[in-house]
């Protein structure tokens, strides 16, 4: 498959999923703060950048397929897997899918479980973003993503951005942002299945993948922890780097990689465990929350 993908640094596996409408140059900000401990893989997935188009409905498993081939291509039986915004519900599904393939999930500004207003608002926009202007629409989303003082600070970066929104092939991106609109259900369907540990993260004024919708995913999650981070909205890979590059290796030091075999029965145990633990309480399980220093 003809894509765009840059490979760097040397340690652990892991593979960057970016999110809708962007493409593999998202992660500049944060793969080198990555490269000293992993080997970093980061690709346009379908439909962006140099990517082979999409053309009528986006359907995750074609997203699975292409990780499937990406992971091949590496030689990696089993990597890390880091997703944001829409590459975090392909993240998700994929781990459910290739439980043997995920040895540890990161989901950075996903949603989950949109509630009515919320759904309704992302599909409004959605049906805008068909008709309306695309720099119109792309200062919309830069104002969504990015917070005051960084796009006064960083331009240039901002501006890197936009270009990017607006170089999309325009049949691709609604076909994406669709996928990305309508696919709510997707990390909920695939969250019990999810047997990796996996970290949950968003900024705290994140409006669309906002800290309510991480702590929900988290606690739906066998294994996860949750982390907000300090006034900031949907941009953490760009605006705070070091700040993600923390949380992940955080993580990752916290659960060395682990066969499939033993994730399996350690989620076994967890369970059984659960199962014990609720039937001696009446408190409802949480999940833990951390705030991330910004």
């Amino acid at each position: 498959m003809n894509t765009q993908r840059r490979r760097t640094g040397r340690g652990e596996p892991l593979v960057l999923l970016h999110g809708v409408g962007l493409d593999h140059t998202l992660w500049d900000d944060l793969a080198p703060l990555l490269e000293p401990d992993f080997d970093v893989l980061r690709y346009d997935l379908l439909g962006h950048g140099a990517a082979p188009a999409l053309r009528g409905q986006a359907d995750i498993q074609d997203f699975i397929a292409q990780l499937d081939a990406e992971l091949d291509a590496a030689g990696w039986q089993q990597a890390t897997v880091l997703g944001y915004s829409m590459g975090g519900l392909i993240a998700g599904a994929y781990a459910a899918a290739r439980p043997d393939r995920v040895s540890r999930l990161a989901l950075l500004s996903t949603v989950f479980r949109r509630t009515q207003e919320e759904a309704a608002a992302v599909r409004a926009r959605l049906a805008s973003a068909a008709t309306q202007d695309p720099q119109e629409a792309a200062k919309v989303s830069l104002t969504r993503w990015f917070t005051p003082a960084f796009q006064a600070a960083r331009p240039a970066r901002v501006a890197q951005i936009e270009q990017r929104l607006l170089d999309n092939d325009r049949e691709s991106f609604l076909s994406a942002y669709a996928l990305f609109a309508l696919g709510d259900p997707l990390l909920a369907q695939a969250a019990p299945d999810i047997a990796c540990p996996v970290l949950v993260m968003t900024g705290e004024n994140d409006v669309g993948s906002n800290p309510r919708m991480t702590r929900e995913l988290a606690r739906a999650l066998p294994r996860a922890c949750a982390r907000v981070a300090p006034e900031q909205r949907h941009m953490l890979p760009v605006e705070e780097p070091g700040t993600v590059a923390a949380a992940l290796r955080s993580f990752v030091s916290a659960h060395p990689a682990q066969t499939q075999s033993t994730q399996t029965q350690t989620t076994l145990t967890n369970s059984t465990q659960a199962d014990s633990t609720q039937a001696n309480s009446a408190q409802p399980n949480s999940a833990p929350t951390h705030s991330a220093k910004a």
